[in-house]
């Protein structure tokens, strides 16, 4: 098969194009600097200078193929800049599926998130929940606008299915995600909130989501390929007893969102390095649980993520093997 994926130099895409490419499968992608997608190279994938954002730029790669994998995204939080959320999330997402129907691909595969539900205040939802209010971050407001646009399409008839990921781990991430793990291991991570949590799953089970997606997903249907939920004051007690250094202490979540407001004049004083610890920072970790039931992509895809006692531990230990650290056990 022939397959067109975006934010292919991404930790999801490029995964994704990797085992792609192993199954034996021809690989497009768009890029905006050839000259730094050495790797995907390496691997076989067809390289197209060209961007979400300039539907023009994706024609002559998408031109052909037999599916349409769309994963790029934006998905920073705290930061000043967040044009790119309106531009990538959105407008992108809107232009990938046009050239979709335009070019008649045959099917595609949407990479939405858990987060379009926002704070599900401790309920386990699953697809068919639909979340109504403010959302906490404009990375959660932009992919729900197009998670919105993309069942429009479907309802014109597209042939596409959803999934949406919760929290992805895994080794080499480049999310906020790796930077706070990094710091712990560091001992520069010295309080977490209670009862936060979030579905964990490991980007290979994510990918294989969307691989499953596009060979037994439903058209117009979606997928939570989210893994357990589990609290983040819990994995980084796992964390401690696979690194041996000391766990960070929980705090009540309350205290989370007092900062959060108390950081509000200062966003634009704090350094891109330090954006977690600015306003929306704080709010998305204050107390939230984004928590999907993959129930449904179990029974219809025969998905199967991994535990987070498999998964997360290999990922403490990647980690500090990089750093020279020697894990516990």
């Amino acid at each position: 098969m022939k397959y067109f994926v975006t934010g292919a130099t991404g930790f999801v895409g490029g995964v994704l194009a990797k085992k792609l490419r192993e199954a034996g499968h021809e690989v497009h992608a768009s890029v905006r600097d050839v000259n730094k997608a050495e790797e995907l190279k390496s691997l076989g994938v067809k390289l197209f200078r060209g961007d979400v954002t300039d539907k023009t730029s994706m024609r002559e790669a998408m031109t052909g193929v037999d599916g349409v994998y769309h994963v790029a995204g934006w998905y920073k939080v705290g930061v000043k800049d967040k044009t790119p959320g309106e531009k990538v999330n959105i407008q992108g997402t809107r232009n990938v599926l046009e050239l979709m129907q335009e070019l008649k691909i045959p099917k595609g595969v949407y990479t939405s998130t858990l987060a379009v539900n926002s704070d599900t205040k401790g309920k386990m939802v699953d697809e068919n929940y639909h979340f109504t209010g403010k959302h906490i971050s404009e990375y959660d407001r932009t992919k729900a606008v197009a998670h919105d646009i993309a069942k429009e399409f479907i309802e014109q008839g597209l042939p596409l299915v959803i999934v949406q990921p919760g929290l992805i781990y895994g080794p080499d991430d480049t999310s906020s995600l790796r930077v706070a793990l990094r710091d712990f291991l560091h001992g520069r991570l010295p309080m977490l909130p209670s009862q936060t949590a979030f579905c964990w799953a490991h980007v290979d089970d994510i990918v294989k989501g969307h691989i499953l997606a596009m060979k037994k997903g439903k058209v117009g249907e979606n997928y939570h390929i989210c893994g357990e939920p589990y609290k983040i004051v819990d994995a980084y007690k796992l964390a401690s007893q696979v690194s041996g250094k000391r766990a960070p202490m929980t705090v009540p979540y309350q205290m989370m969102k007092v900062m959060s407001v108390m950081m509000t004049p200062f966003d634009s004083l704090l350094p891109e390095s330090l954006s977690s610890y600015s306003s929306e920072g704080l709010r998305v970790v204050a107390g939230v649980t984004y928590l999907g039931d993959n129930s449904k992509a179990k029974r219809e895809l025969g998905y199967n993520p991994r535990l987070m006692s498999e998964g997360w531990v290999e990922t403490i230990r990647h980690e500090m093997m990089l750093l020279g650290m020697k894990s516990r056990n």
